[in-house]
């Protein structure tokens, strides 16, 4: 008979209609009864849907106020499946292509970061040689640099190399300031989840992007590569060190890829602009006599 036949197909569809994935399709449109109740109305005469139109429209009546208003929850309480989803849990349907690409790039970033992340703890898989990265990453720290760039420029003798020690220095400050503003302002953590060392925390190196050390080993090379005459070897070694040492953060599980180029990039731009705003001998012997305490603005 067509009246057994309509009422199994309508349980079906609502089982289906009740999944979450389904759930927008299953909501009544405004100004309107639930699907059932419209499709009700075109075969009533024929499948019984007069009687389940009716039943519908008694429930919705129900749901009301004694003042006609409809309750806050839209009429839609006591029905099974109808519940509103998060909006965490509902499926973008139609996201955009820079999206796509964002998130692509990121899931490739971060699982291509710990994969490299080899000596990120002393029993990953080359946790044998976490203290020799650990050492070669120490050779790029700001601390380090900062330190030994003070001591050399306490025993130079000359005019020139102290222009350039101090020129250097004003580097070395400008790049700790600068990366560590812009990891207070990204806060992006590593790839694996670890609390910075103390030598990190005075430096102001807490987070991953960008790379401090990378950075630092970046600007460092290229200024000492424009400013001293090295021979060829040394200046292959040069290079390399500075390879190296944005590599081992990565090894270290400490920064990511991503983190490391950015760094390289920073670093880079801080020795154009040391080179933009390079300061004359006279200027740094003036900052000499000021941080020595020996200077006189009538000498």
């Amino acid at each position: 008979m067509p009246g057994t036949s309509v009422r199994p197909r309508a349980r079906e569809r609502n089982s289906v209609l009740n999944r979450p994935e389904f759930m927008s399709l299953n909501q009544p449109l405004r100004g309107g009864g639930p699907p059932e109740s419209r499709g009700g109305g075109a075969g009533g005469g024929a499948g019984g849907g007069g009687p389940r139109r009716s039943v519908s429209v008694r429930s919705q009546a129900s749901e009301e106020t004694s003042d006609g208003a409809p309750k806050a929850d839209g009429g839609k309480r006591g029905e099974p499946g109808q519940q509103r989803l998060p909006e965490e849990d509902c499926m973008q349907l139609n996201p955009s292509f820079k999206g796509i690409a964002k998130s692509s790039l990121l899931a490739i970033d971060i699982s291509l970061s710990k994969r490299m992340s080899v000596c990120a703890y002393t029993w990953s898989s080359w946790g044998g040689c976490r203290s020799m990265f650990n050492l070669l990453a120490l050779t790029g720290h700001g601390l380090t640099w900062i330190i030994g760039t003070v001591v050399c420029l306490t025993r130079s003798n000359t005019l020139a190399g102290q222009e350039v020690l101090v020129n250097l220095l004003l580097a070395l400050i400008v790049d700790v300031l600068t990366v560590a503003g812009v990891q207070r302002l990204v806060k992006r953590k590593g790839p694996w989840e670890m609390s910075p060392g103390f030598l990190d925390r005075v430096a102001m190196d807490a987070y991953a992007f960008p790379a401090a050390h990378a950075s630092r080993a970046a600007m460092v090379s290229k200024f000492l590569l424009s400013h001293l005459v090295l021979a060829v070897p040394l200046r292959i070694l040069l290079v390399l060190w500075a390879v190296l040492v944005g590599v081992s953060r990565v090894l270290l599980g400490r920064h990511h890829l991503t983190d490391v180029l950015c760094g390289f990039a920073l670093g880079l731009f801080h020795f154009g602009l040391m080179e933009t705003v390079w300061l004359s001998s006279n200027a740094c012997q003036t900052l000499i006599s000021i941080g020595t305490l020996s200077w006189s603005p009538f000498s």
